[in-house]
Protein backbone atom coordinates (compact mmCIF):
# COMPACT_ATOMS: atom_id res chain seq x y z
CA UNK A 1 0.00 0.00 0.00
CA UNK A 2 1.47 2.96 -0.94
CA UNK A 3 1.46 5.99 1.82
CA UNK A 4 -1.73 8.35 1.47
CA UNK A 5 -1.25 10.53 4.34
CA UNK A 6 0.92 13.68 3.76
CA UNK A 7 3.83 12.55 5.72
CA UNK A 8 5.11 15.26 8.85
CA UNK A 9 8.41 16.94 8.57
CA UNK A 10 10.07 18.18 11.53
CA UNK A 11 8.96 21.70 11.20
CA UNK A 12 5.30 20.26 10.98
CA UNK A 13 5.55 18.34 14.16
CA UNK A 14 6.49 21.55 15.86
CA UNK A 15 3.62 23.54 15.04
CA UNK A 16 1.27 20.40 16.57
CA UNK A 17 -0.74 20.79 19.43
CA UNK A 18 -1.08 17.83 22.10
CA UNK A 19 -4.31 16.53 20.61
CA UNK A 20 -3.14 16.70 17.15
CA UNK A 21 0.08 14.72 17.72
CA UNK A 22 -1.80 11.95 19.64
CA UNK A 23 -4.29 12.17 16.70
CA UNK A 24 -1.28 11.77 14.69
CA UNK A 25 0.02 9.06 16.89
CA UNK A 26 -2.81 6.95 17.23
CA UNK A 27 -3.16 7.12 12.97
CA UNK A 28 0.79 5.74 12.84
CA UNK A 29 -0.17 3.27 15.07
CA UNK A 30 -3.43 1.93 13.19
CA UNK A 31 -1.34 1.98 10.13
CA UNK A 32 1.71 0.28 11.27
CA UNK A 33 -0.76 -2.72 12.81
CA UNK A 34 -2.65 -3.26 9.70
CA UNK A 35 0.23 -5.01 8.23
CA UNK A 36 -0.05 -3.29 4.73
CA UNK A 37 2.99 -0.82 4.52
CA UNK A 38 6.53 -1.84 3.24
CA UNK A 39 9.30 -2.41 5.35
CA UNK A 40 10.41 1.35 4.07
CA UNK A 41 6.98 2.72 4.89
CA UNK A 42 6.89 0.85 8.01
CA UNK A 43 10.43 2.65 9.10
CA UNK A 44 9.30 5.56 7.94
CA UNK A 45 6.21 5.47 10.31
CA UNK A 46 7.89 4.70 13.39
CA UNK A 47 10.69 7.42 13.25
CA UNK A 48 7.44 9.51 12.73
CA UNK A 49 6.04 8.35 15.78
CA UNK A 50 9.12 8.32 17.86
CA UNK A 51 9.52 12.18 16.91
CA UNK A 52 5.83 12.16 17.62
CA UNK A 53 6.17 10.74 21.40
CA UNK A 54 9.15 13.06 22.23
CA UNK A 55 7.20 15.87 21.23
CA UNK A 56 4.29 15.09 23.16
CA UNK A 57 6.52 13.98 26.09
CA UNK A 58 8.26 17.78 25.87
CA UNK A 59 5.43 19.14 25.92
CA UNK A 60 3.66 17.11 29.25
CA UNK A 61 6.69 18.16 30.79
CA UNK A 62 6.40 21.65 30.03
CA UNK A 63 2.98 21.77 30.82
CA UNK A 64 4.12 20.28 34.34
CA UNK A 65 6.56 22.66 35.15
CA UNK A 66 3.97 25.55 34.14
CA UNK A 67 1.41 23.99 36.91
CA UNK A 68 4.33 23.45 39.70
CA UNK A 69 4.97 27.57 39.25
CA UNK A 70 1.45 28.47 39.39
CA UNK A 71 1.27 26.55 42.18
CA UNK A 72 4.27 28.52 44.16
CA UNK A 73 3.06 30.42 47.34
CA UNK A 74 3.39 33.78 47.82
CA UNK A 75 6.77 33.68 49.52
CA UNK A 76 8.05 31.90 46.67
CA UNK A 77 7.54 28.11 49.01
CA UNK A 78 6.11 25.32 47.27
CA UNK A 79 2.89 23.24 48.33
CA UNK A 80 2.68 20.14 46.16
CA UNK A 81 -0.12 18.35 46.48
CA UNK A 82 -1.70 15.25 44.71
CA UNK A 83 -3.17 15.74 41.39
CA UNK A 84 -6.13 13.26 41.67
CA UNK A 85 -8.63 13.45 38.82
CA UNK A 86 -11.60 11.95 40.71
CA UNK A 87 -11.45 13.69 43.67
CA UNK A 88 -12.75 16.88 44.80
CA UNK A 89 -10.89 19.49 46.88
CA UNK A 90 -11.59 18.67 50.95
CA UNK A 91 -13.02 15.35 50.16
CA UNK A 92 -9.93 13.39 52.22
Amino acid sequence: MATQDRQPTQKDDESLDFASAMTQLESLVERLESGELTLEESLKAFEQGVALTRDAQKRLDEAELKVRSLTENADGGMQLSPFDIGEEPGER
